[in-house]
């Protein structure tokens, strides 16, 4: 494998995206597209909604790759209206999970001997 090809690769599996930038783009593509009258929160929130297909092993293991990757989109449409909704609210949605987690970890202590 040649060094460019090697980066490449390298690139796609560590490629990092910050949600601040996530939203950036997001509000870009809306923008571009004059879709932001559609992007009220209530909107926003019935596009998170989607099927499931009921009871599933962890990591799928009886699906076929081309269901996982159908999940896979379904999933990021969800994470992408999740991100915008948060930008539409003027809610930092790193800040707030953050937040979350320890606030949880307060109400929700593990038990004695296990580490978070």
């Amino acid at each position: 494998m040649g060094g460019e090809e090697r980066q490449e690769n390298e690139e796609d599996r560590e490629m990092e995206v910050s949600l601040k930038e996530l939203s950036r783009k997001l509000e870009e593509f809306a923008k571009a597209r004059d879709w932001e009258k559609y992007h009220s929160p209530r909107n926003l929130l019935l596009a998170m909604i989607f099927q499931w297909r009921g009871e599933v092993d962890k990591g799928l293991p009886n699906w076929e790759e081309s269901d996982k990757e159908h999940l896979g989109e379904e999933l990021s449409d969800v994470l992408l209206y999740l991100v915008r909704l948060a930008d539409i609210c003027g809610i930092d949605l790193g800040d707030a999970a953050s937040k979350k987690i320890l606030k949880n970890a307060i109400k929700y202590p593990a038990p004695k001997g296990k580490a978070f």
